[in-house]
């Protein structure tokens, strides 16, 4: 599989990721991503080159998987201490259904904390849906240690905050990002 940096064109791609991601989670009880995400923030980010996608092949028409990376603290979740430390922050991590079961969340995770120690980051942190137990126990599984859970609406529902680590990792993507 090959990670490369998102273009504008993967922007109707993008926004359908999560649309189908909050479908899914719909059905599992979560009301996670019900709202709809502005595609001008995602359109944003892209020329900002923090989005990345992945995609089974050099030839594939559609994209496997995706990930906002950044430096971007949220002053609601992070407190002004942490703010001060080189972080990196994990965003829209999303896989398609097709893709489930090959680990691609594991890989893009550790894919993340490979680039983000790479880029002189002491911690790989996010952010997750207070209310969505599952995800907080994938992300502690994978070695995210839960540091505070935020019940601000402005947090727009996703407090809970965690970090691990940014190291150097084996993530097994041919990563054509241009580093």
């Amino acid at each position: 599989m090959i990670i490369t940096r998102a273009e504008i064109t993967d922007l109707v791609r993008l926004t359908q990721f999560r649309v189908d991601a909050a479908r899914w989670l719909a059905a599992l009880g979560s009301d996670q991503w019900s709202t709809t995400f502005p595609s001008d923030q995602i359109a944003q980010s892209i020329r900002s080159g923090e989005v990345f996608v992945v995609r089974d092949s050099a030839d594939a028409d559609d994209l496997a998987a995706t990930i906002t990376l950044d430096g971007a603290a949220d002053p609601l979740l992070w407190t002004p201490q942490e703010r001060q430390d080189k972080a990196q922050y994990v965003h829209k991590l999303t896989v398609d259904r097709k893709f489930a079961g090959l680990d691609l969340g594991t890989r893009l995770l550790d894919w993340a904390g490979d680039r983000a120690a790479r880029h002189g980051a002491q911690w790989l942190r996010l952010d997750a849906w207070t209310s969505n137990i599952r995800l907080q126990q994938y992300y502690t599984e994978r070695g995210f240690q839960h540091v505070r859970t935020i019940h601000d609406p402005e947090a727009g529902g996703s407090g809970w905050v965690a970090q691990r680590p940014a190291e150097l990792a084996q993530h097994g993507f041919d990563d054509r990002t241009g580093k």
